[in-house]
C-alpha cells in the first residue's frame, strides 16, 4: 500500500509540473487566462502557469502572413475583371492582446476592407488603366487597410496586386488587337524596307545610266575626234570636206559589212547591197551636204536682210 501511495505522489507531482510548465515558439505569444479572464501574455521559451488555475487561451504569430483575396469588379469601360489582391501583415508585438481579444476573425475583415477599396477604385478606370495603375489600387488599399487595422493591433507590411484577369472573350480580343498592331508595325516595317530598296535600285540606274551616258558621249567626243583628224588629212590631198565626209561614211559602212562576216558565232544577217550600193550612198551624201549647205546659205542671208531692215528701221526712227 505505501508502494502504491508513492506512486501515485509521484504521478501527481509529473502531472502537476507538465500542468506548469509549457513552452512557446519563436515569433509566437501565449495569451494566459486565469478563471477566463485575461491575466498576462507569455513570449517564446519556457513559462509557468498555476495548474487548474491558468490556462493558454490561444497563440498569435508574430511573423509576416500574407492573405490572398480575389475581387470581381467593373471598370469604367463595362468590362468584367478578377482582381488578386495579397496583403501582408504582422500582428504588433506591443499590441497582442488587441490583436486576440478585439477582432474575431481578422483574414474576414481585412477581406472586407480590401473588397471596398478595390470596387471603389477600379470601377474609375478603363481596363487598360487598370494594368497601367495597378501599383495605385495596390497604394489605396493598404492607406485603407493601415487606418482601419491598427485600431486592431495589425500592421500592414504591403499590399501587392499580383493578378489581373478579365473576361476570357476580352483577353481574346484584346490578344487579337495586340496582333493586329503587331502585324502592322511589322507591315510598316516591310513597306519601308521595300521603298529603300526601290529608292536604292533607282538611284543604282540613274547613276548607272548617267555613267552609260557619259561613257556614250566620250566615244562620240573620240569618235568626232578621229573623223576630223580623217578629214583634215583628206583636206591636205585635195579631197574637200564633204567629199571626205562621205568617204569615211562608205568606209565605216564596209568595215561594218566586214566586222559582221568576222563574227563567228552570230546568226545569218541579210543585207541590203549590190555593186553600187556604195555610189548610190556616196552620191545621196553628197547631195545631202549639198542641200544643207544651200538650206544653210539661204538661212544666213535672211538673217543678213532682217538685222539690215531692222538697222535701217532704227536710223528711220532716229
Amino acid at each position: 500500500m505505501e508502494n502504491l501511495g508513492l506512486i501515485f505522489f509521484i504521478g501527481l507531482i509529473i502531472v502537476i509540473l507538465f500542468g506548469c510548465l509549457f513552452t512557446v515558439k519563436q515569433q509566437t505569444a501565449a495569451i494566459i487566462e486565469t478563471f477566463g479572464k485575461f491575466s498576462t501574455i507569455r513570449q517564446s521559451g519556457l513559462q509557468f502557469k498555476i495548474p487548474l488555475f491558468q490556462r493558454i487561451a490561444g497563440k498569435v504569430s508574430l511573423k509576416i502572413q500574407q492573405l490572398d483575396v480575389i475581387v470581381e469588379t467593373k471598370t469604367l469601360d463595362d468590362v468584367f475583371v478578377r482582381l488578386k489582391v495579397s496583403v501582408q501583415y504582422v500582428v504588433i508585438k506591443d499590441k497582442v492582446y488587441d490583436a486576440f481579444y478585439k477582432l474575431e476573425y481578422p483574414h474576414d475583415q481585412i477581406t472586407s476592407y480590401v473588397f471596398d477599396v478595390v470596387r471603389a477604385e477600379v470601377p474609375k478606370m478603363k481596363l487598360d488603366n487598370v494594368f497601367v495603375k495597378k501599383d495605385d489600387i495596390a497604394i489605396a488599399v493598404k492607406a485603407e487597410l493601415q487606418d482601419a487595422m491598427i485600431e486592431y493591433g495589425f500592421d500592414i507590411i504591403k499590399t501587392l496586386v499580383t493578378d489581373i484577369d478579365p473576361d476570357s472573350q476580352v483577353k481574346e480580343a484584346m490578344n487579337r488587337i495586340n496582333a493586329a498592331e503587331r502585324q502592322k508595325t511589322a507591315a510598316q516595317f516591310d513597306g519601308d524596307a521595300q521603298r529603300i530598296l526601290i529608292v536604292e535600285k533607282a538611284r543604282a540606274e540613274a547613276e548607272s545610266k548617267r555613267l552609260q551616258g557619259q561613257g556614250i558621249a566620250d566615244q562620240r567626243r573620240e569618235i568626232a575626234r578621229g573623223l576630223e583628224e580623217s578629214v583634215e588629212v583628206l583636206n591636205r590631198v585635195g579631197i574637200s570636206s564633204q567629199e571626205a565626209s562621205a568617204l569615211i561614211v562608205v568606209t565605216q559602212h564596209y568595215d561594218t559589212l566586214q566586222s559582221i562576216g568576222e563574227e563567228t558565232n552570230s546568226n545569218l544577217i541579210l543585207l541590203p547591197n549590190s555593186p553600187q550600193a556604195g555610189s548610190d550612198m556616196l552620191n545621196n551624201m553628197v547631195a545631202s551636204f549639198t542641200a544643207s549647205n544651200q538650206i544653210s546659205e539661204t538661212m544666213k542671208e535672211q538673217k543678213k536682210n532682217a538685222a539690215k531692215k531692222d538697222t535701217d528701221k532704227n536710223k528711220d526712227d532716229q
